[in-house]
Protein backbone atom coordinates (compact mmCIF):
# COMPACT_ATOMS: atom_id res chain seq x y z
CA UNK A 1 0.00 0.00 0.00
CA UNK A 2 1.06 3.47 -0.59
CA UNK A 3 0.80 4.25 3.33
CA UNK A 4 4.09 2.26 3.36
CA UNK A 5 6.38 4.08 1.39
CA UNK A 6 5.00 8.12 2.53
CA UNK A 7 4.10 7.79 5.77
CA UNK A 8 8.03 8.96 6.98
CA UNK A 9 6.84 11.84 5.08
CA UNK A 10 3.76 12.19 7.74
CA UNK A 11 6.36 11.14 10.84
CA UNK A 12 8.35 14.66 9.62
CA UNK A 13 5.16 16.76 9.88
CA UNK A 14 4.69 15.81 12.94
CA UNK A 15 7.56 16.37 14.36
CA UNK A 16 8.36 19.50 12.58
CA UNK A 17 5.56 21.01 14.14
CA UNK A 18 5.18 19.53 17.37
CA UNK A 19 3.55 21.33 19.77
CA UNK A 20 6.06 23.33 21.92
CA UNK A 21 3.77 22.96 24.89
CA UNK A 22 4.23 19.93 25.39
CA UNK A 23 7.98 20.58 25.95
CA UNK A 24 6.59 19.84 29.96
CA UNK A 25 4.84 17.15 28.93
CA UNK A 26 6.78 14.60 28.83
CA UNK A 27 6.55 11.56 27.93
CA UNK A 28 6.12 8.23 30.60
CA UNK A 29 9.31 7.07 32.07
CA UNK A 30 9.37 3.04 33.57
CA UNK A 31 6.50 4.41 36.05
CA UNK A 32 4.49 6.43 33.26
CA UNK A 33 4.37 9.72 34.29
CA UNK A 34 6.96 12.51 35.12
CA UNK A 35 5.39 15.51 36.54
CA UNK A 36 6.99 18.48 35.36
CA UNK A 37 4.21 20.83 36.46
CA UNK A 38 2.38 20.12 39.89
CA UNK A 39 0.11 22.72 41.48
CA UNK A 40 1.91 25.84 42.22
CA UNK A 41 1.82 27.68 45.63
CA UNK A 42 -0.03 30.58 45.54
CA UNK A 43 2.86 32.37 48.02
CA UNK A 44 6.33 32.00 48.15
CA UNK A 45 9.35 35.20 47.53
CA UNK A 46 10.42 36.40 44.44
CA UNK A 47 13.35 34.97 44.71
CA UNK A 48 12.02 31.85 44.31
CA UNK A 49 9.90 32.55 41.81
CA UNK A 50 11.02 31.41 37.95
CA UNK A 51 8.32 32.98 35.93
CA UNK A 52 4.65 33.84 36.19
CA UNK A 53 1.71 33.62 33.56
CA UNK A 54 -1.41 36.10 33.84
CA UNK A 55 -0.10 36.60 37.99
CA UNK A 56 0.50 32.61 38.77
CA UNK A 57 3.66 32.01 39.53
CA UNK A 58 5.97 29.07 38.55
CA UNK A 59 8.21 28.11 40.82
CA UNK A 60 12.20 28.08 40.65
CA UNK A 61 11.81 24.62 42.58
CA UNK A 62 9.61 23.46 39.70
CA UNK A 63 12.49 23.96 37.39
CA UNK A 64 14.68 22.25 39.38
CA UNK A 65 12.16 19.42 39.82
CA UNK A 66 12.17 18.74 36.22
CA UNK A 67 16.45 18.85 35.82
CA UNK A 68 16.42 15.72 38.22
CA UNK A 69 13.98 13.95 36.22
CA UNK A 70 14.95 14.34 33.01
CA UNK A 71 18.91 14.20 34.09
CA UNK A 72 20.74 11.68 33.78
CA UNK A 73 23.70 11.66 35.94
CA UNK A 74 25.66 14.00 33.73
CA UNK A 75 25.25 17.13 34.88
CA UNK A 76 29.05 17.09 36.36
CA UNK A 77 29.96 17.28 32.58
CA UNK A 78 27.96 20.57 32.26
CA UNK A 79 29.45 23.56 32.95
CA UNK A 80 27.80 26.87 34.27
CA UNK A 81 26.67 28.28 30.93
CA UNK A 82 25.24 24.80 29.85
CA UNK A 83 23.17 24.58 33.20
CA UNK A 84 21.68 28.51 32.55
CA UNK A 85 21.00 27.49 29.56
CA UNK A 86 19.06 24.12 29.89
CA UNK A 87 16.81 25.72 33.36
CA UNK A 88 16.18 28.63 30.80
CA UNK A 89 14.72 26.04 28.02
CA UNK A 90 13.04 24.38 30.83
CA UNK A 91 11.68 27.33 31.92
CA UNK A 92 10.06 28.24 28.59
CA UNK A 93 8.40 24.89 28.42
CA UNK A 94 6.71 25.60 31.32
CA UNK A 95 5.50 28.88 30.83
CA UNK A 96 4.14 27.05 27.69
CA UNK A 97 2.28 24.49 29.26
CA UNK A 98 0.97 27.39 32.02
CA UNK A 99 -0.47 29.28 29.24
CA UNK A 100 -2.39 26.57 27.38
CA UNK A 101 -3.32 24.85 30.56
CA UNK A 102 -5.26 28.11 31.51
CA UNK A 103 -6.51 28.80 28.11
CA UNK A 104 -8.34 24.42 28.52
CA UNK A 105 -9.88 26.18 32.07
CA UNK A 106 -11.28 28.66 29.85
CA UNK A 107 -12.59 26.22 27.41
CA UNK A 108 -13.45 24.09 29.88
CA UNK A 109 -11.76 20.87 28.55
CA UNK A 110 -10.26 20.19 32.16
CA UNK A 111 -11.35 16.37 32.92
CA UNK A 112 -13.22 15.82 36.45
CA UNK A 113 -11.34 14.39 39.30
CA UNK A 114 -12.92 11.17 38.43
CA UNK A 115 -11.45 11.06 35.00
CA UNK A 116 -8.14 11.52 36.23
CA UNK A 117 -7.99 9.19 38.51
CA UNK A 118 -9.41 6.53 36.36
CA UNK A 119 -5.96 7.66 33.53
CA UNK A 120 -4.08 7.59 36.55
CA UNK A 121 -4.73 3.98 37.91
CA UNK A 122 -4.55 2.96 34.61
CA UNK A 123 -1.14 4.28 34.18
CA UNK A 124 -0.30 2.51 37.52
CA UNK A 125 -1.70 -0.99 36.38
CA UNK A 126 0.26 -0.50 32.81
CA UNK A 127 3.75 -0.98 35.11
CA UNK A 128 2.98 -3.67 36.65
CA UNK A 129 4.64 -2.67 39.61
CA UNK A 130 3.30 -3.62 43.30
CA UNK A 131 1.84 -0.29 44.80
CA UNK A 132 4.63 -0.14 46.82
CA UNK A 133 6.93 0.12 44.28
CA UNK A 134 4.77 2.55 42.88
CA UNK A 135 5.33 4.78 45.61
CA UNK A 136 8.91 4.11 45.53
CA UNK A 137 9.19 5.38 42.04
CA UNK A 138 7.03 8.62 42.75
CA UNK A 139 9.60 9.26 45.54
CA UNK A 140 12.37 8.94 43.81
CA UNK A 141 11.23 11.16 41.49
CA UNK A 142 9.99 13.99 44.30
CA UNK A 143 6.60 13.42 43.53
CA UNK A 144 3.49 12.06 45.39
CA UNK A 145 0.21 10.88 44.00
CA UNK A 146 -1.15 14.01 44.67
CA UNK A 147 1.09 15.55 42.13
CA UNK A 148 1.27 13.02 39.94
CA UNK A 149 -2.70 13.10 39.23
CA UNK A 150 -2.22 17.01 39.12
CA UNK A 151 0.08 16.32 36.28
CA UNK A 152 -2.10 14.02 34.27
CA UNK A 153 -5.11 16.83 34.98
CA UNK A 154 -2.57 19.31 32.59
CA UNK A 155 -1.82 16.85 29.71
CA UNK A 156 -5.26 15.52 29.31
CA UNK A 157 -6.82 19.29 29.78
CA UNK A 158 -4.06 20.08 26.77
CA UNK A 159 -4.75 17.10 24.55
CA UNK A 160 -8.66 17.79 24.41
CA UNK A 161 -8.17 21.65 24.03
CA UNK A 162 -6.02 20.63 20.92
CA UNK A 163 -8.86 18.03 20.25
CA UNK A 164 -11.06 20.95 20.50
CA UNK A 165 -9.39 23.41 18.30
CA UNK A 166 -8.45 21.25 15.78
CA UNK A 167 -12.03 19.63 15.20
CA UNK A 168 -12.44 22.89 13.18
CA UNK A 169 -10.54 21.38 10.40
CA UNK A 170 -12.59 19.64 7.52
CA UNK A 171 -11.43 17.09 5.00
CA UNK A 172 -9.42 18.83 2.07
CA UNK A 173 -11.32 18.33 -1.02
CA UNK A 174 -10.39 15.55 -4.10
CA UNK A 175 -9.25 19.08 -5.93
CA UNK A 176 -6.89 19.09 -2.84
CA UNK A 177 -5.88 15.75 -2.94
CA UNK A 178 -4.70 16.15 -6.51
CA UNK A 179 -2.75 18.61 -6.52
CA UNK A 180 -1.07 17.05 -3.37
CA UNK A 181 -0.17 13.96 -5.57
CA UNK A 182 0.75 15.59 -8.73
CA UNK A 183 3.13 18.76 -6.83
CA UNK A 184 4.78 15.69 -5.09
CA UNK A 185 5.07 12.53 -7.11
CA UNK A 186 8.59 12.29 -5.94
CA UNK A 187 6.58 11.20 -2.39
CA UNK A 188 5.01 8.33 -4.57
CA UNK A 189 7.96 6.90 -5.66
CA UNK A 190 8.59 3.50 -3.89
CA UNK A 191 12.05 2.19 -3.84
CA UNK A 192 13.19 -1.48 -3.58
CA UNK A 193 13.67 -1.57 -0.10
CA UNK A 194 12.01 -2.32 3.10
CA UNK A 195 9.45 -1.89 6.18
CA UNK A 196 10.98 -3.28 9.23
CA UNK A 197 9.61 -3.13 13.02
CA UNK A 198 11.73 -3.14 15.76
CA UNK A 199 12.12 -4.01 19.36
CA UNK A 200 15.09 -2.07 21.22
CA UNK A 201 17.18 -2.81 24.83
CA UNK A 202 19.31 0.62 25.78
CA UNK A 203 21.70 -0.87 28.51
CA UNK A 204 22.14 2.68 29.48
CA UNK A 205 20.94 4.38 32.66
CA UNK A 206 17.86 6.39 31.93
CA UNK A 207 17.59 7.93 35.44
CA UNK A 208 14.64 6.70 37.66
CA UNK A 209 12.77 3.94 36.71
CA UNK A 210 14.74 2.77 33.87
CA UNK A 211 14.86 -1.27 34.53
CA UNK A 212 17.91 -2.17 32.29
CA UNK A 213 20.71 0.44 33.40
CA UNK A 214 23.42 -2.04 32.63
CA UNK A 215 24.68 -4.52 30.10
CA UNK A 216 24.02 -7.37 32.72
CA UNK A 217 20.21 -6.30 33.06
CA UNK A 218 19.99 -5.71 29.77
CA UNK A 219 20.68 -9.21 28.43
CA UNK A 220 18.77 -10.36 31.13
CA UNK A 221 15.75 -8.32 29.35
CA UNK A 222 16.61 -9.38 25.88
CA UNK A 223 16.34 -12.72 26.71
CA UNK A 224 13.06 -12.51 28.32
CA UNK A 225 11.43 -11.13 25.02
CA UNK A 226 13.18 -13.68 23.17
CA UNK A 227 11.38 -16.50 24.99
CA UNK A 228 7.94 -14.35 24.37
CA UNK A 229 8.33 -14.05 20.24
CA UNK A 230 9.54 -17.15 20.28
CA UNK A 231 6.90 -19.53 22.28
CA UNK A 232 4.46 -16.95 19.85
CA UNK A 233 6.88 -17.53 16.97
CA UNK A 234 7.07 -13.74 16.55
CA UNK A 235 3.18 -13.35 16.13
CA UNK A 236 3.04 -10.90 19.17
CA UNK A 237 5.57 -8.87 18.00
CA UNK A 238 4.09 -5.70 18.23
CA UNK A 239 2.42 -6.07 21.65
CA UNK A 240 5.85 -6.65 23.37
CA UNK A 241 7.12 -4.23 21.23
CA UNK A 242 4.71 -1.43 22.81
CA UNK A 243 5.30 -3.07 25.96
CA UNK A 244 8.32 -3.68 25.93
CA UNK A 245 10.58 -1.18 23.92
CA UNK A 246 12.70 1.19 24.58
CA UNK A 247 12.66 3.22 21.26
CA UNK A 248 10.30 6.08 20.34
CA UNK A 249 8.70 3.51 17.83
CA UNK A 250 6.82 1.65 20.71
CA UNK A 251 4.09 3.80 20.17
CA UNK A 252 3.47 2.02 17.00
CA UNK A 253 4.10 -1.46 17.58
CA UNK A 254 7.56 -0.65 16.16
CA UNK A 255 7.21 -0.20 13.08
CA UNK A 256 9.85 1.99 11.17
CA UNK A 257 9.08 4.10 8.36
CA UNK A 258 10.36 2.88 5.14
CA UNK A 259 14.25 1.93 3.68
CA UNK A 260 15.02 2.14 0.34
CA UNK A 261 18.17 -0.05 0.03
CA UNK A 262 20.19 2.86 0.35
CA UNK A 263 19.12 4.34 3.25
CA UNK A 264 19.46 0.75 4.84
CA UNK A 265 23.10 1.24 4.19
CA UNK A 266 23.21 5.00 5.78
CA UNK A 267 20.96 3.58 8.47
CA UNK A 268 22.07 -0.34 9.47
CA UNK A 269 25.71 -0.25 7.34
CA UNK A 270 26.15 -4.14 6.46
CA UNK A 271 22.96 -5.72 7.85
CA UNK A 272 21.36 -3.61 4.56
CA UNK A 273 22.42 -7.06 2.73
CA UNK A 274 20.90 -9.28 5.28
CA UNK A 275 17.58 -6.96 4.99
CA UNK A 276 17.28 -7.20 1.20
CA UNK A 277 17.90 -11.46 1.25
CA UNK A 278 15.78 -13.21 -0.02
CA UNK A 279 16.54 -15.26 2.31
CA UNK A 280 15.15 -13.15 4.78
CA UNK A 281 11.61 -14.14 4.50
CA UNK A 282 8.50 -11.09 5.47
CA UNK A 283 7.19 -12.08 8.50
CA UNK A 284 10.71 -13.17 10.04
CA UNK A 285 12.19 -12.02 13.33
CA UNK A 286 16.17 -11.46 13.60
CA UNK A 287 17.78 -11.04 16.97
CA UNK A 288 18.95 -9.59 19.19
CA UNK A 289 21.86 -8.04 17.38
CA UNK A 290 23.87 -5.70 18.94
CA UNK A 291 23.82 -2.23 17.38
CA UNK A 292 24.65 1.60 18.14
CA UNK A 293 25.37 -0.01 21.64
CA UNK A 294 21.82 -1.62 22.03
CA UNK A 295 20.24 -5.00 21.58
CA UNK A 296 17.42 -4.85 18.14
CA UNK A 297 14.97 -7.56 17.46
CA UNK A 298 13.80 -6.68 13.51
CA UNK A 299 10.73 -8.24 12.07
CA UNK A 300 10.82 -8.04 8.31
CA UNK A 301 7.12 -6.58 7.91
CA UNK A 302 7.63 -6.22 3.71
CA UNK A 303 10.52 -6.35 0.83
CA UNK A 304 10.06 -4.75 -2.70
CA UNK A 305 12.02 -5.48 -4.97
CA UNK A 306 11.82 -3.38 -7.89
CA UNK A 307 11.06 0.46 -8.37
CA UNK A 308 7.22 1.25 -7.78
CA UNK A 309 5.50 4.19 -9.01
CA UNK A 310 2.44 4.85 -7.02
CA UNK A 311 -0.59 6.02 -8.56
CA UNK A 312 -3.31 8.05 -7.67
CA UNK A 313 -5.67 5.23 -8.31
CA UNK A 314 -4.29 2.79 -6.24
CA UNK A 315 -6.09 1.29 -2.98
CA UNK A 316 -5.03 3.30 -0.12
CA UNK A 317 -3.76 6.20 -1.44
CA UNK A 318 -6.37 8.75 -1.94
CA UNK A 319 -7.07 7.99 1.81
CA UNK A 320 -3.31 8.33 3.20
CA UNK A 321 -3.13 11.77 1.25
CA UNK A 322 -6.19 12.39 3.06
CA UNK A 323 -4.68 11.68 6.62
CA UNK A 324 -1.59 13.39 5.49
CA UNK A 325 -3.27 16.93 4.90
CA UNK A 326 -5.58 16.62 7.42
CA UNK A 327 -2.80 16.29 10.09
CA UNK A 328 -0.31 19.05 8.97
CA UNK A 329 -3.69 21.29 8.80
CA UNK A 330 -4.03 20.36 12.83
CA UNK A 331 -0.44 20.79 13.69
CA UNK A 332 -0.56 24.05 12.04
CA UNK A 333 -3.69 25.39 13.59
CA UNK A 334 -2.68 23.91 17.07
CA UNK A 335 0.97 25.59 16.76
CA UNK A 336 -1.24 28.88 15.19
CA UNK A 337 -3.37 28.81 18.54
CA UNK A 338 -0.76 28.75 20.73
CA UNK A 339 1.06 31.42 19.47
CA UNK A 340 -2.02 33.67 19.58
CA UNK A 341 -2.42 32.34 23.47
CA UNK A 342 1.14 33.53 24.43
CA UNK A 343 0.98 36.72 22.98
CA UNK A 344 -2.57 37.48 24.86
CA UNK A 345 -1.13 35.75 28.08
CA UNK A 346 0.91 38.09 30.49
CA UNK A 347 4.20 36.46 30.75
CA UNK A 348 7.39 37.52 33.03
CA UNK A 349 10.56 35.40 32.48
CA UNK A 350 12.19 36.42 35.25
CA UNK A 351 15.17 33.90 34.82
CA UNK A 352 15.80 35.25 31.33
CA UNK A 353 15.66 38.32 33.08
CA UNK A 354 18.09 37.78 35.90
CA UNK A 355 20.33 36.85 32.88
CA UNK A 356 20.02 39.90 30.62
CA UNK A 357 20.29 42.15 33.99
CA UNK A 358 23.74 40.45 34.92
CA UNK A 359 24.83 38.75 31.51
CA UNK A 360 28.37 38.00 33.47
CA UNK A 361 26.93 36.54 36.16
CA UNK A 362 25.12 33.20 35.61
CA UNK A 363 24.21 32.62 39.34
CA UNK A 364 21.26 34.68 37.81
CA UNK A 365 19.90 31.85 36.20
CA UNK A 366 20.57 29.50 39.06
CA UNK A 367 17.85 28.15 41.77
CA UNK A 368 18.16 30.39 44.79
CA UNK A 369 20.05 28.00 47.22
CA UNK A 370 23.41 26.60 46.30
CA UNK A 371 24.23 24.33 42.94
CA UNK A 372 23.75 20.65 44.37
CA UNK A 373 26.06 18.15 42.77
CA UNK A 374 23.18 15.73 42.44
CA UNK A 375 21.23 18.48 40.22
CA UNK A 376 20.79 16.35 36.62
CA UNK A 377 21.23 19.66 33.80
CA UNK A 378 19.82 17.53 31.01
CA UNK A 379 17.39 19.67 28.61
CA UNK A 380 14.18 18.19 28.90
CA UNK A 381 13.45 15.60 26.02
CA UNK A 382 10.87 13.37 25.64
CA UNK A 383 13.19 10.93 24.36
CA UNK A 384 15.35 11.16 27.94
CA UNK A 385 11.75 9.80 29.41
CA UNK A 386 10.85 7.00 26.73
CA UNK A 387 9.52 4.25 29.02
CA UNK A 388 12.07 1.25 29.02
CA UNK A 389 10.71 -2.76 27.38
CA UNK A 390 11.61 -5.80 26.23
CA UNK A 391 11.57 -7.46 22.84
CA UNK A 392 13.42 -10.48 20.87
CA UNK A 393 12.91 -13.81 18.79
CA UNK A 394 16.27 -15.78 18.04
CA UNK A 395 13.93 -17.97 15.72
CA UNK A 396 15.34 -16.37 12.94
CA UNK A 397 18.01 -13.97 11.80
CA UNK A 398 19.76 -12.01 8.79
CA UNK A 399 21.85 -14.31 6.24
CA UNK A 400 24.53 -12.74 8.02
CA UNK A 401 25.49 -11.28 10.69
CA UNK A 402 28.08 -8.52 10.12
CA UNK A 403 29.44 -5.98 12.37
CA UNK A 404 27.94 -3.21 13.25
CA UNK A 405 28.20 -0.90 11.29
CA UNK A 406 29.46 3.11 11.85
CA UNK A 407 27.58 5.94 12.82
CA UNK A 408 23.50 5.69 12.06
CA UNK A 409 21.68 7.68 9.86
CA UNK A 410 19.26 10.01 11.13
CA UNK A 411 16.50 7.55 10.18
CA UNK A 412 18.10 4.81 12.20
CA UNK A 413 15.82 3.28 14.89
CA UNK A 414 16.55 5.20 18.07
CA UNK A 415 16.88 8.48 15.78
CA UNK A 416 13.53 7.99 14.20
Amino acid sequence: MSKVYFEGAAIKVRRSSRFLVTLGLTAMAAFLFITTGCDTPASGTKGDVAATVNGKPIMKEQVEKVLKQQGQGQESKLSPLELAEARLRIVEGLIQQEVMFQKAEKEKTVPSEEDVTAEYNKRKTATSLSAEQVDKRLQEMGETETTAKEAIKKELAIQKLIEKITSKVDAPKEVEIEAFYNTNKEMFLKKRGVKLAVIVIDPANSGAGDATTDDASARLKVNEIGTKLQQANGANFTDVARESSEDPSRLQGGELQYFSEDQLKQSFGQYAESFMNPKYTVGNVAGPLPLFGKYYYFKLLERNEADETITLEKPGTREDINKLLVQSRKSLLQASYAALAMNEAKIENLLAKQVVENPNDLSGARPAQAQSDSTPAASPSAAASEPKKDGGDANAKPASTPAAPAKPAANAPGNK
